[in-house]
């Protein structure tokens, strides 16, 4: 497994765990993140930025992933989905990363293979090909 596979599992661990506590406070999340500093090395940063890059614009990943999640609502999605989609949103639009679009689409679909249901995967792939348009 790449180093930044492994940091997007630990991110959208962090961002499921404050998903299920009901906080989305970007400090608070960053602790979260932390316990998986020593198991991600050198990619932590990435994981972080991930997660905290996530709460901070949450507002407008919501807003975006409801724009295009035809007759489903954030609060419907399943955690896990509802985690996936934030972070690859963050990723693909407010990260100043750069990932090519289908890398980070990518990603989210595996996550979601190994993560959620087996039609969460689809889900995942149609609202975030829909999505790349919005990115600059």
């Amino acid at each position: 497994m790449s180093n930044r596979r492994m940091a997007r599992e630990c991110a959208l661990q962090s961002l499921y765990y404050a998903d299920s506590a009901k906080t989305s406070d970007a400090l608070r999340l960053a602790d979260y993140a932390a316990d998986f500093k020593k198991e991600l090395g050198d990619c932590f940063p990435f994981c972080e930025q991930l997660v905290t890059g996530t709460a901070k614009n949450l507002p407008e990943i919501d807003k975006l992933v409801s724009a295009y999640a035809k007759n489903w609502t954030v609060s419907r999605m399943s955690a896990v989905d509802r985690s996936i989609l934030r972070m690859a949103t963050y990723e693909m639009i407010f990260s100043p990363e750069r990932t090519p679009v289908p890398a980070i689409i990518d990603e989210a679909i595996e996550l979601a293979k190994k993560y959620s249901t087996e039609n969460s995967s689809k889900f995942i792939n149609g609202l975030l090909d829909q999505l790349k348009k919005e990115r600059k």
